[in-house]
Formats: C-alpha cells, structure tokens, sequence
C-alpha cells in the first residue's frame, strides 16, 4: 500500500488542475485515470478565466498559445427574438481587455493531455490505465483508494486527502455523503457530431462559438480548425422523442429544422476519421450535489455538478473548482486552518459561481425577449457595477469572480505587465477584500487561502 498527501481521481482539466497545483506546494500526489492519453472528450469551447488564470498557474499557457488552436474572442447568436445574430465580446470587459481578450476552441484530447503533462512537470505522478474502485475509510475520514493497475491488479493507496474529479459518471461521488440532484428545468438531450467543410463567420468572429435556437431546442456550432466543426443539436425533454430511433436520420432532420446551421452546413460533409467520425448523445445532464465534501475528500468539475453546454461552464467551473479545491487542501497540510474552514470557502465560492452560471441560464431559455434584456440580467445577478454589455462579458467569461480579477491574471501575465500593475496598484494589487463576511481570501500566488488583514 502506497502512501500519499493527495490521491485525484481523474486526468481531466479538473483533476490536472488539483494535481499540478498541490504538487506545487511539494506534496507528494497521485493521479489515476482509467484511459491512457490523449482520448476523446466533449467540451471544445473554452473562457478566458480558463486559459490566462487557471492555465498560466499550471505553466501551461505558453504550450496552449504555441498550440495552434482556434482563437475565439466572443460569442455569437441567433437567439431571442432578434432575427439577425448578435455578438459579444471578452474584451468589452476592462478585466480581460488587451491581453485577456480571448479563449480557444480546443481539440479536447490535445488540450487535456497539455494540462495533465503540465501537472507531472510540478511534481504529480500520473498512472494512466488506472482504474478507481473506491474509497477507503479511516474512521470517520476517507482515506484512500481502491483501484485496479494498469496489469488488472487491485491495489490501495492511503492519502490525507481524495479529490474525485472522474466526472458525470464517477463511481466514488456517494462516498461524500448527500444525493445528486437532476434539474427539472435544464432536462435536455444533446446529439453531436463533427463536419469538415463547414462556413466560417467573418473576422473577427471567424473563432467564436456560433450558438443557434430553434423550435425545439438550440445548435451549437464550434469552428475546431480552418475545416473542422463541432456541431450538436440541443432538444428540450419535451422534443426528445426526434432523438429516438435511426440517430444519423434524426441529427440530419434537426439540423434541417434549424436554416442558419443548414446553411453553414451546405457545402459540408460529415467527418470520416476517428474519434470524429460518429454521432455521440447525452441526456439529463443537469445536475448538482447536496454535499460537495467530506472529512478528507471533495469533488470537483462534473462529479459534483454540470449545468449546461450553452456558455461553455464545463471546464471552466471544473478549473475554478480545482483551484478552489487545491487551496483548501494545501493550507489544511501547511497547517494554516482547519479542515472545515478552508473547505466552506471551497463550498461557498463553488456554489456561487455555478449559481451564477444556473441562475442566468434560466432567463437566458426565455426566449421571448433579446440580448439588451440579457445583459440587464447579467449586471443585476453579479451586482456590476458598470455597462451591462461589460457585466455579460465578465459572467460568461468566467471573470465575474474576485479570484480572476486584474490584479491575479497581473500575476500570471508576462513579468513586464505584473510590473506595471504593481506600479499602478501597489500592494494592494493582490489583497482584495473577502467574498463572504469572515471569509479566506488568496495568497498573492493563488495556491493558499489566508486570513485577511484586518
């Protein structure tokens, strides 16, 4: 039986995330994931939040510019009841103006494995073909896991901590205690698939994530390359019975329902090489967790909740979730604070930003208004104080937070732009007020929570 300070359960974003940033602190991690690297994985659409804050932290941001993915510097849509597309943009939000401005359309499968190498160079051990079974309890904590090697063999590893970050379909998210929770207004169905050839909208927005409503639900259209495109049709619960059957046949009947994405399709042929190749469907994907940790274990990215695929949230809140986690496991080793403390921080900063993302969401499926009404409702949920176009900007851009303000992409910036906020800032460029009356705030290199200065 192996010994660790950390045991993830999990390769993905959420799970090199926790890895890489608590190897950082010299704790000794172990990550297990049952597939070996890179595989195929949904989720192309990235935030800024992602890429300049949680990416920079990991020392992965060089590798994902160098990368040659799509740039996107917004979004567009055919939603409302505006009969033309409308666009926003990061940069309309001074938090992510200049340098910020944008995210990337990612080949899942590339970008995972960029992160999960990132968190092997700070220190993780990663063991690929590795199978989670379960957890371990020591008396009332859990501490450790079961899981079958890469030979088939079942082994154990102890821990001062589990992070389960093995997704929709973990096997150890009861452990903590509590239920997942369905949404009864988010009960959808999505089927996806892949086009080479597919329309590209002008610059600017050549790179932005197309999003599309129509009678029975919305199409996402992601530019992956110059010709390659993520297109999946949305329905709501009511429709799903289109889905039923042959589901080539229905992805083709829906893709005619729906004239804009019909027509960015018209000189497009589906792809023929793997994993592109075939249709893929999830349904009843809504979901939140009543318990989020427990004495020794937390969860994070979609084994604890998952909203919806139309703002992107998925590896957004599974980073944030991550970086959050990472915290409260590294200050409870470093002996800062107890255990519960850090980790109702962890709770509270989570379930907000998700709310943010859930509680936007249920007007935005109003379609019987437009995009001013929208961006009213965006400056009204995170109290913003400026433009309404700006506060849209920061909620879907993930930045709507304190923990990716300008003064933390100041510190994982270029030296030169860290100088200059500190020039402008002073010290208090990193010490920024608690979110939550008697709440941690970070340290000035994010890893750690802290007491704030009176």
């Amino acid at each position: 039986m192996d010994d660790y300070d950390v045991i993830v359960v999990g390769g993905g974003p959420g799970g090199a995330t926790v890895a890489g940033l608590t190897a950082a602190e010299g704790h000794r991690v172990l990550l297990l994931d049952k597939d070996s690297f890179p595989r195929y994985q949904i989720g192309e659409s990235l935030l800024p939040a992602t890429i300049h804050g949680i990416c920079a932290m990991l020392g992965v941001r060089d590798e994902i510019e160098r990368a040659g993915f799509v740039r996107k510097h917004g979004g567009t849509f055919r939603w409302g009841t505006k009969a033309e597309p409308w666009t926003f943009s990061f940069a309309a939000s001074d938090r992510m103006a200049g340098p910020t401005s944008y995210a990337y359309q990612v080949e899942r499968a590339r970008f995972d494995t960029l992160l999960l190498d990132g968190a092997r160079r700070l220190g993780a051990e990663v063991r690929q073909n590795h199978r989670a079974l379960g957890t371990i309890r020591d008396g009332d904590r859990i501490g450790g896991v079961r899981y079958l090697d890469d030979t088939g063999h079942e082994r154990q590893a102890t821990a001062r901590f589990v992070v389960d970050a093995s997704g929709h379909g973990s096997r150890l998210h009861h452990d903590v205690g509590g239920t997942r929770e369905y949404s009864p207004r988010f009960r959808n169905l999505a089927l996806f698939g892949y086009f080479e050839g597919g329309h590209r909208m002008p610059a600017p927005d050549a790179g932005n994530i197309l999003c599309v409503s129509f009678t029975d639900g919305w199409f996402w259209y992601i530019p992956l390359s110059d010709t390659l495109t993520s297109v999946g049709a949305v329905v709501n619960h009511e429709s799903a019975n289109k889905v039923q059957g042959d589901p080539a046949a229905a992805y083709a009947s829906l893709i005619e329902e729906c004239p804009l994405i019909s027509e960015f399709l018209r000189d497009a042929h589906r792809a023929t090489e793997p994993p592109y190749d075939r249709l893929r469907v999830r349904k009843d994907y809504s979901y939140d967790r009543t318990v989020l940790w427990a004495p020794g274990m937390v969860l994070v990215g979609d084994a604890a909740c998952f909203i919806d695929p139309v703002f992107s949230s998925g590896v957004h809140l599974a980073t944030y979730s991550a970086l959050l986690a990472a915290r409260s496991i590294n200050s409870v080793l470093a002996g800062f604070t107890d255990e519960k403390r850090c980790f109702a921080e962890f709770e509270a900063r989570y379930r907000r930003e998700f709310a943010l993302f859930r509680d936007f969401l249920i007007t935005f499926y109003e379609l019987e208004t437009d995009e001013e009404d929208y961006f009213a409702h965006a400056r009204r949920l995170t109290d913003h104080h400026g433009s309404t176009d700006e506060a849209f900007a920061e909620l879907v851009g993930g930045v709507s937070s304190k923990d990716f303000s300008r003064a933390l992409f100041g510190d994982v910036l270029s030296e030169g732009v860290q100088l200059q906020l500190r020039g402008l800032l002073g010290e208090a460029a990193g010490d920024e007020p608690p979110m939550f009356p008697g709440g941690l705030v970070p340290t000035a290199d994010g890893r750690r929570w802290r007491v704030p200065d009176a």
